[in-house]
């Protein structure tokens, strides 16, 4: 996102980049049943260290103050956000309540005309936390699919 903007010339919007850095958090079966069961949390190899994501933007040109960043599992970071308004979301928080978390945190901040993009709509989770959502809020925005595992929306003015 920070590299279209760039392209485009848009010097003012802020691009959030929020995730643990350490991977998946261990499932709260207990608040989050959907969870239980789920190994994702168990794979090292979907950590990266927010230093290796700051290089790759810097890497680019494209670590500013434009760009900005949220440490830590989205239920501890993202309710309270400073983000005021959002023009895209997108999502990759694999489990349900990654997801449920970041759609209560963010979707209204989103403003009308902003996309929703779910990039691990296909993973069960990821998919009944956004269908739970959805369904919650009576959102209905047509979903589109992208490909076997994305997803997105458009919000209605």
């Amino acid at each position: 996102m920070r590299g279209a903007l760039e392209a485009y010339g848009d010097r003012e919007r802020t691009v959030w980049v929020a995730d643990s850095f350490q991977g998946l958090p261990k499932p709260d079966a207990q608040r989050y049943p959907r969870d239980e069961g789920d190994p994702l949390w168990r794979f090292r190899e979907l950590a990266v260290p927010v230093e290796e994501v700051q290089r790759n933007f810097e890497r680019f040109g494209l670590l500013d103050d434009r760009v900005r960043f949220l440490v830590g599992w989205f239920k501890d970071t993202l309710p309270d956000a400073p983000v005021e308004r959002l023009s895209l979301i997108r999502l990759d928080g694999d489990m349900y309540e990654s997801t449920s978390v970041a759609l209560e945190s963010l979707y209204p901040k989103l403003s009308p005309g902003g996309f929703v993009i779910v990039d691990d709509y296909g993973v069960p989770g990821a998919r009944a936390a956004t269908d739970d959502f959805r369904a919650d809020h009576g959102i209905e925005e047509p979903l589109e699919q992208i490909d076997w595992v994305g997803a997105f929306w458009r919000k209605s003015n």
